[in-house]
């Protein structure tokens, strides 16, 4: 089973040096609330395409008083052997990765060892919430499947502001048709990894593949236009992103934002067994239609990838009933995968026994039983 045998942090929030070693089990942290668990979980998600759990800005991660900068060190162990991976500070504010002591290629290098997803509070009111908050969460999971999807992503927003400012200066012609052209090919590959990421989650779930301990979620994309027109290829779909663009100007310009494209679409959850949206359902039940989804995608991305990944879940069975928390811990060693879970209560975690490390976290440190 692929598994982190040790993680390094250096000058990582309030860590200013911390080790494990690992062994492949699940790795239980508790401790009280700011002791900083939730900070190496996020040094662990950093291990991946993108900004980690918190979405924060590489220069806000450094210990305060450090003068070294940050750092996050892993082994992955795998059947081909172990491989070294870190990541840390540039001194522009950015981050390099390195795999085996060279620097990688690039961030989207470090896929080919291991994948990364995460659960933490701040979702639990994802189906209620913001349309870009449900944008975001399946962007995370497009790209455990599509490591480029990140990238993707970002290019395509800064592209978008650079029209809008164009817009709004009332710029060139033919650049705004240059800037366009570059959004729609962006676009539309960000489009078409969404839909082919739920069509085969869908199929999965539509299988019964997955562990039935917890709700299904049947998943859409709202339309991309109006008029349902998209195209069946990635020429098409740019084709007619790049016309609606094209005659939307004016109005774009006078809301001072693109108001059609990718990033106003909206990912719709409904509960497969009740057939309702999952925003109706209790507190209790979104959340484990949230748990299911996640369980869901790590088995696609283990069929698809021959990687499981890493899950991390972050205060993950505090609103768990006992029966409920024993049918997680069993889906996880399903997976056979490692498991990063957080908690201020160690008795929440009596039923995984053996199968899990136990380490206390206090004040940045850490204590392995």
């Amino acid at each position: 089973m692929r598994h982190l045998s040790r993680l390094r942090l250096t000058a990582f929030r309030n860590y200013q040096s911390a080790a494990l070693d690992l062994d492949g089990r699940h790795l239980v942290l508790t401790g009280p609330n700011g002791a900083g668990k939730t900070n190496l979980l996020e040094a662990v998600s950093l291990l991946s395409p993108g900004r980690g759990l918190r979405r924060a800005s590489f220069d806000t991660v450094q210990a305060s008083g450090s003068d070294s900068g940050w750092a996050v060190a892993a082994t992955v162990e795998a059947d081909e052997g172990p491989t070294d991976i870190g990541t840390g500070a540039t001194p522009e504010g950015g981050r390099r990765v390195r795999i085996n002591g060279a620097n990688a290629r690039s961030i989207e290098s470090m896929s080919e060892y291991l994948r990364v997803l995460w659960l933490t509070p701040s979702m639990d009111g994802l189906f209620s919430g913001p349309a870009s908050e449900r944008r975001r969460f399946l962007d995370r999971l497009v790209t455990t499947l599509i490591p480029s999807h990140s990238a993707a992503v970002s290019d395509y927003e800064r592209t978008m502001r650079q029209r809008n400012k164009l817009l709004d200066e009332n710029g060139n012609s033919a650049w705004l048709s240059a800037i366009e052209a570059q959004m729609a090919e962006l676009g539309a590959a960000v489009h078409l990894a969404r839909t082919d990421s739920l069509l085969h989650l869908e199929t999965l779930i539509g299988q019964s593949l997955v562990d039935e301990s917890f709700p299904s979620a049947h998943l859409a994309l709202t339309p991309l236009f109006e008029e349902g027109h998209e195209g069946t290829s990635a020429a098409e779909l740019e084709t007619a992103l790049r016309t609606a663009w094209q005659g939307s100007r004016g109005v774009d310009r006078a809301a001072g934002r693109t108001i059609l494209g990718p990033h106003r679409v909206d990912l719709e959850v409904t509960y497969r067994q009740k057939g309702v949206p999952a925003a109706l359902g209790s507190t209790g039940e979104q959340k484990a239609l949230l748990i299911g989804l996640i369980l869901a995608h790590a088995l696609l991305v283990k069929l698809r990838t021959q990687i499981t990944p890493f899950l991390l879940l972050d205060e993950i069975a505090a609103h768990l009933d006992p029966d409920r928390r024993r049918a997680l811990f069993e889906a996880l060693d399903g997976l056979a995968t490692q498991c990063f879970l957080t908690g201020t209560d160690r008795l929440l975690f009596e039923a995984l026994g053996s199968r899990a490390q136990m380490v206390t976290v206090r004040d940045g440190r850490l204590y392995q039983d």
